[in-house]
């Protein structure tokens, strides 16, 4: 019986998973900037706990929303940042400084769309995790989270699985706005963003975590379709 319980906040531009145990927390992705005192304050307020049992901080790719607050949840509790095991920075170059400008532009743009209030979306564009993780892999010290590798939308896109409830996050893999099911943007490589989708269909989740949407049961049918319409 797995003793871990799972919450949705509602974050700046995404949705924010908590996973909750009795001695440790984990945040299934890094957020946006904004989201770090909401979440932090939800951990004291809330929770009722120490802002340090917040042991990890999962990083799926570097868009804004998904590892903007990493380094800021690091230096306010001293959790571990984990990330894909990759030799080279998603944002390298020239081209990777105006990329990371072009996804915070993207961010505000998206903020804006929602009603939000302009807030600062500045994070670093290179990433120092303290673990790196490969698909399969357990989550170090949640060994009830596998970690898969589900790219396409980026070159190292991670979901995460819980063992026990057969529920999985998959960050920005499926996106539900409103009514439909839409790609994300960009999809980096369109064969390796489908070979992805047939990846989490097969795993036959219980329940899927979307951080652009909330937590929906998906069946087969539903998947198909997704695969198909996928670009």
């Amino acid at each position: 019986m797995s003793l871990c319980e799972i919450i949705r906040l509602d974050g700046y531009i995404q949705s924010t998973y908590l996973a909750i145990y009795p001695d440790k927390i984990m945040l299934l992705d890094g957020c946006c900037r904004p989201d770090v005192e909401m979440v932090l304050d939800y951990i004291k307020t809330t929770l009722q706990r120490p802002i340090t049992d917040l042991k990890v901080v999962l990083i799926t790719h570097m868009h804004p929303d998904h590892a903007g607050g990493a380094q800021k949840f690091r230096e306010a509790t001293g959790c571990l940042i984990v990330s894909a095991d990759k030799a080279q920075q998603w944002y390298k170059g020239i081209g990777g400084h105006a990329m990371h400008m072009v996804d915070m532009c993207l961010a505000h743009y998206v903020a804006r769309r929602q009603g939000r209030s302009p807030k600062n979306l500045y994070y670093p564009a290179h990433l120092k995790p303290d673990l790196t993780v490969k698909d399969g892999d357990r989550v170090p010290g949640f060994d009830d989270w596998q970690v898969l590798e589900t790219p396409g939308h980026t070159d190292r896109d991670l979901s995460l699985f819980h063992l026990p409830s057969r529920k999985v996050y998959t960050a920005d893999l499926i996106i539900k706005l409103r009514h439909k099911f839409v790609a994300p943007f960009p999809i980096y490589d369109p064969k390796v963003y489908i070979q992805s989708l047939q990846k989490i269909k097969a795993l036959k989740p219980s329940m899927v975590m979307m951080a652009h949407g909330c937590e929906l049961a998906i069946d087969e049918a539903t998947f198909d379709r997704l695969i198909m319409q996928a670009p």
